[in-house]
């Protein structure tokens, strides 16, 4: 480098503090500030719209309070129907326990009172029989007509308690419900059916007191 070139360079170089680009920049006059909206600064149709905002938030708080308090309302209408419907199912069960308590005592008493009238019936019948053994006969068909007669007092008393007699017929078929087999026989009658009764049983309505034990045909006897 000859030394016109290097006293060119040090007159380019800038000096201490001046920016190297100082003396270029020029400053448009013309060029507006940057401006910034004021954002608290609300319109009277920006007012209006809250104003109308903050009264359906209160009407609809309003209505939403009132709807609570008509659901507060009916479920407590509710829970006293439930309470009202417990108590009364807790008197009619108390009242059902009472029912049952005076039924049967109600049954105790009626059948204390059918065994007592029962029994004072059959105390008439026994003191006829003890009157007939006591008695001094010397004609045993006279005996015999005392304790006939006493009979058909017993019977008179069964019947009128709905007492009857199973006596099935010879040659029937055989009940378990109200017949009981001794032993099987020869018999003349078929296989199975009753040969004979040895004694008769008794029922009252539906009820068998004494199944009627009788004897049953094995089928081995001669045909009449």
């Amino acid at each position: 480098m000859t030394e016109e070139q290097a006293a060119q360079t040090v007159d380019e170089e800038p000096t201490e503090g001046e920016s190297p680009a100082e003396g270029n920049v020029e400053t448009d006059e013309n060029t507006p500030d940057e401006e910034t909206p004021d954002e608290d600064v609300l319109g009277p149709e920006d007012t209006s719209l809250i104003a109308r905002v903050a009264i359906a938030d209160e009407g609809l708080a309003a209505d939403v309070e009132d709807r609570l308090a008509a659901i507060e309302s009916e479920r407590q209408e509710l829970d006293d129907e439930v309470d009202d419907l417990e108590a009364k199912l807790r008197r009619n069960r108390a009242d059902f326990q009472n029912y049952k308590k005076r039924a049967k005592k109600r049954q105790k008493q009626l059948k204390k009172r059918a065994t007592e009238d029962l029994v004072d019936r059959l105390i008439d019948v026994r003191e006829n029989l003890q009157r007939a053994v006591e008695a001094e006969h010397d004609d045993v068909e006279s005996l015999r007509e005392g304790v006939e007669l006493t009979l058909r007092e017993l019977d008179r008393v069964f019947e009128d308690e709905n007492v009857a007699r199973i006596r099935p017929e010879e040659g029937d078929d055989v009940d378990p419900q109200r017949h009981e087999v001794m032993l099987r026989v020869e018999s003349d009658h078929p296989e199975d059916t009753i040969a004979d009764v040895y004694q008769p049983g008794y029922e009252m309505g539906d009820k068998v007191l004494q199944a009627a034990q009788v004897t049953v045909s094995d089928g081995n006897g001669d045909e009449a």
